[in-house]
């Protein structure tokens, strides 16, 4: 893929190497160097194993399994689509709010496959996850900006995060999929979106309940002028019944009932007040 550059404002964006995206190229750029020196044990030690999570907690894996990767055109990949959608970022957000985006992303993408594969003894490596949620972060922000596939063909930013999307879903149901944690991937995008769109949510929310807490008062406000009405018409048939034949003539069951129901009556008009 290759990213098409264009103005925003004064700053030319795209092809910049920023600050966050030089520190986080370098990081991983070194871990791949001590991987191949090292070998195999840096992977069982600081990749995120699900299973180990659940009974040992390697509290650092969840950061650490970002760093790791499965090849060499594994960590080009990635890199790759960090720095063309996460030079542009950083350069509208600033880097702390990058980095704590890229953090939050990817160690969300992470913990949500330890969730939904708990029993998992595989090492989970690499920055996919945080990489998909770069991907959705500028598809959201961008959606128009057009990307371009093997720079080549060009697609909206918008429909390659929700293609990219729906072949990761579509992957993680799919039985047979290989070593690929496509749930990582999925859970990057996921928690990115979520992330970025948190305060519409709340207010999503609040007017949700808002609208329950409506519904519920009116149900309980219709159900208590029913019972109210039912008690009314209840009094009323005992008082002409009384106008009929005496108060002496009525059961002691129906007297009961009459001052019962005049009770409640009361109780009923003093809440209302």
């Amino acid at each position: 893929m290759m990213y098409r550059s264009y103005q925003m404002g004064r700053a030319r964006l795209g092809g910049l190497l920023t600050p966050g995206v030089k520190g986080l190229l370098i990081a991983n750029g070194i871990v791949y160097l001590a991987q191949i020196f090292i070998g195999p044990e840096l992977v069982y030690l600081f990749g995120l194993t699900p299973a180990a999570i659940w009974k040992e907690f390697p509290i650092w894996q969840p950061v650490t399994y970002m760093f790791l990767h499965g090849g060499f055109t594994h960590l080009l990949f990635n890199m790759f689509a960090l720095w063309m959608f996460g030079s542009v970022l950083e350069s509208v957000w600033g880097t702390k709010p990058f980095l704590r985006y890229y953090f939050i992303t990817g160690v969300g993408a992470g913990l949500s496959n330890c969730f939904l594969t708990p029993g998992m003894r595989i090492p989970i490596i690499g920055a996919s996850g945080a990489v998909y949620g770069l991907l959705a972060a500028y598809a959201l922000l961008f959606p128009n900006s057009l990307v371009y596939i093997y720079g080549l063909f060009p697609i909206k930013a918008k429909w390659l995060a929700i293609i990219f999307g729906m072949l990761e879903f579509i992957s993680s149901v799919r039985p047979g999929t290989g070593p690929v944690a496509h749930l990582v991937h999925l859970g990057g995008m996921i928690i990115g979106v979520l992330y970025l769109r948190r305060a519409s949510i709340v207010r999503w929310v609040a007017r949700r309940a808002k609208r329950w807490q409506k519904e519920q008062n009116l149900r309980r406000e219709r159900k208590q002028t029913e019972t109210e009405d039912k008690l009314r018409r209840e009094v009323d048939d005992l008082l002409d019944k009384i106008n009929e034949v005496g108060l002496d003539n009525l059961t002691n069951w129906e007297r009961r009932r009459l001052r019962e129901a005049s009770k409640r009556l009361r109780l009923m008009e003093e809440e209302e007040r």
